[in-house]
């Protein structure tokens, strides 16, 4: 027998999903094991050999392909962890990088935040600026060399830095994009005279314009690259000596999967590796149910994450904002809160607040006996009776209920002077609007309404709390896929191969109504030839079929002057003055969608900035047919229990159902618990769900029943 196996290293689980060539997927969850990843994954297999009837140790001598996701740059980056770096940069413009345009206090966080302004600071830098060098050379914005490299001046700079012990070299000089000899150069230098220096060179890593941007981007990707190139390199070497031949694979943030040696070389393309797992997962589950609009919520340990996909295409930012830093790298689109499973309550000045600050796997939540003292989301959900103590990971991992009741008790109910089902309920209800209020944010900030959407709620709590955080959305529908628990590692493993190459070749008319006589569509096709042919070496390199890539091109266009543009999809093949018509068009339609058309500014003249080429190679998968159900207790099961969900539905009696006792077109009222070993569906009053072909869950809501 052949397999197919997802794995998704979260903050607090480790997600497996083992499909064979039939389709049929097991779903498995283990603690993460921060200090050794491995550790968690290898537990997580084990699992999976002792299901699958086979010797320890003999599974992944017969896995063929491995997907991974992984938060491993992430949690670098946050904790600081990465290496010693150094940049060299064009003399003049070393602070650019420490500057961030002004943008560093603010970048990334809430408009309600940003407003505070005490409570506003930079970011620790990455690199300081004494590990940052000049060098003599200058291009001009032309690409023409105004100034030679001056070839001592950069030995006495790579001196300097590895003088203080620098691991990795960041090189990003003025207008490399458009002329690279120079950091080329620079590498070869550093080649000779420090041989073991990681080094990233922004003219390859991101030939786009933006100064700060670009640097940053080139920093960081210097800063991580030791520890996740080795990071691969160990995972890798520790599966192949269990007898894993096959290929692995690994998410990146961009909506597919690279090599592991592409991710050694470019770690911030897997900054959010783990939450696009999931969205892309999604995409793929909505196609086969014809649902073009879909709001993907995961639910962990420690965050929420949302991502949207419109018209059947997850939504991808150009421009990710990491920590205060941004990162020139395409990514799906996934914004996070703190609500998760973890997230830990408080009482602050008699508030109740809930999160973002998380138990995460060590010490977890109360109920996990680990240690841990401040009650968590998951211990409310505990205490109100939605998740069944026993029957926690299909009865393997014991929760302690009485020790979540005496948190809650200790520190919300007692300091407020309510009840201690009361003070769950507080907790829950504080967690679902925030997850509300999120989505409503992402769809009705962006001129959709969320009618026109489905939910898909998965990660191993999304299904406790959907039914309340969707029916205040009002969302048409909510769906728990069966691969719910372990959502992230099925997209993991049921992704294609991913590029995306651009350069930056700004381009620029006075005129919008003269715009495509003035565009030198030349030029234009050569980039995306150029681009085109960067992006199918790069997927044959890595192990793509020729006669299976598939190629999607774009172009950033801004009206002249601003700061930020829109990329506008453009047609495959050579285009013409007319395309070019058409293309200027559709960024006038897109912009007039997202702004208004009282913005639209056609007396500014237009630009074209950059060229995107976002290359796919197909991988062969089978496709899943069904979850391998867990029946094991199914007369156990008790008909049903007390539920407190507070506000005016007070305590409710829900009937309770082992999932595996669910058949396709089987439908359930609420108030119901359905009970899957990896996670828990809460059914809420008012609504119903039908267990569809796939084996999803689909909820739906009468509007005059709930009250969520």
């Amino acid at each position: 027998m052949t397999y197919f196996v997802g794995v998704d290293i979260g903050g607090t689980f480790t997600d497996c999903v083992v499909l064979d060539e039939s389709g049929a997927a097991r779903l498995y969850k283990t603690p993460t094991t921060p200090a050794e990843a491995a550790v968690g994954v290898n537990t997580a297999l084990a699992l999976a050999e002792k299901d699958l009837g086979l010797d320890e140790g003999a599974l992944l001598d017969q896995v063929r392909y491995l997907g991974l996701g992984t938060t491993v740059a992430t949690n670098a980056f946050i904790e600081r962890k990465g290496v010693k770096t150094g940049i060299i940069t064009t003399r003049g413009f070393r602070d650019a990088v420490l500057m961030q345009r002004g943008m560093g206090s603010w970048t990334g966080l809430d408009s309600d935040e940003v407003v505070h302004y005490a409570q506003r600071k930079l970011p620790d830098p990455i690199v300081p600026r004494t590990r940052i060098e000049e060098v003599t050379e200058r291009v001009d914005q032309k690409g023409h060399v105004v100034t030679a490299l001056d070839e001592d001046d950069v030995r006495r700079a790579v001196e300097a830095l590895v003088g203080q012990g620098v691991e990795a070299i960041a090189v990003c000089l003025l207008w490399s994009f458009r002329e690279p000899s120079h950091e080329r150069r620079i590498a070869e230098i550093i080649g000779e005279t420090a041989p073991g220096v990681y080094l990233s060179l922004s003219s390859e890593l991101a030939p786009v314009l933006g100064e700060y941007e670009r640097t940053a981007t080139t920093a960081m990707n210097a800063y991580l690259g030791p520890l996740v190139r080795d990071y691969m390199s160990d995972l890798a070497a520790s599966w192949r000596e269990r007898g894993f031949k096959g290929r692995f694979r690994v998410l990146d943030s961009g909506g597919g999967v690279i090599t592991p040696e592409h991710c050694g070389r470019t770690p911030v393309s897997v900054l959010t590796s783990g939450p696009t797992g999931g969205v892309l997962a999604s995409a793929r589950l909505a196609e086969r149910l014809g649902i073009p609009n879909v709001l993907t919520t995961d639910m962990g340990g420690t965050s929420f994450d949302v991502g949207m996909i419109v018209d059947h295409e997850p939504t991808v930012t150009p421009l990710q904002q990491v920590q205060g830093y941004h990162i020139l790298k395409p990514a799906v689109q996934v914004t996070a809160i703190g609500a998760g499973g973890g997230s830990i309550a408080r009482v602050a000045q008699g508030e109740l607040l809930v999160g973002p600050s998380s138990a995460g796997s060590v010490p977890g939540p109360v109920c996990f006996g680990r240690g841990g003292t401040e009650p968590t989301v998951t211990d409310a959900d505990v205490v109100l009776g939605i998740i069944d103590p026993d029957y926690f990971v299909g009865g393997t991992f014991a929760l302690d209920k009485d020790a979540a009741e005496r948190a809650v008790h200790d520190r919300v109910a007692k300091p407020l002077g309510i009840s201690v089902a009361e003070a769950a309920a507080g907790i829950k209800s504080i967690a679902d609007h925030r997850m509300a209020d999120l989505l409503e944010t992402l769809t009705v900030g962006r001129g959709h309404d969320p009618r026109d959407f489905a939910i898909f709620a998965y990660g191993g709590n999304g299904g406790c709390h959907c039914h309340a955080f969707g029916a205040e959305l009002g969302a048409q529908k909510i769906i728990v896929p069966s691969t719910a628990p372990v959502h992230s590692a099925y997209g993991a493993v049921m992704s294609d191969l991913h590029i995306t190459t651009e350069l930056s070749d700004p381009m620029r008319s006075a005129s919008w109504h003269d715009a495509a006589r003035i565009f030198d569509v030349d030029r234009i096709n050569a980039n995306f030839h150029r681009l085109e042919e960067q992006a199918r070496d790069a997927l044959v390199e890595s192990g793509a079929e020729a006669g299976r890539i598939t190629v999607q091109r774009s172009a950033e266009i801004r009206f002249r002057m601003q700061v930020h543009g829109l990329h506008v999809p453009v047609p495959a093949g050579d285009l013409g003055q007319d395309h070019l018509t058409e293309l200027l068009e559709g960024f006038r339609r897109q912009f007039a969608e997202l702004y208004g058309s009282e913005a639209v500014f056609l007396g500014a003249g237009v630009e074209i900035v950059s060229f995107r080429v976002q290359g796919r190679g197909e991988i062969d998968k089978p496709r899943l047919s069904h979850v391998a159900a867990d029946r094991s207790g199914l007369t156990d099961a008790p008909l049903s229990r007390s539920i407190h969900l507070g506000g005016d539905w007070g305590t409710v009696t829900a009937d309770i159902v082992r999932a595996g006792a669910l058949r396709p077109d089987d439908k359930v009222t609420g108030p119901t618990v359905i009970e899957h070993p990896n996670t828990t569906v809460f059914v809420g009053p008012g609504q119903t769900a039908v267990l569809d072909d796939l084996e999803n869950i689909v909820i739906t809501i009468d509007a005059k029943e709930s009250r969520a």
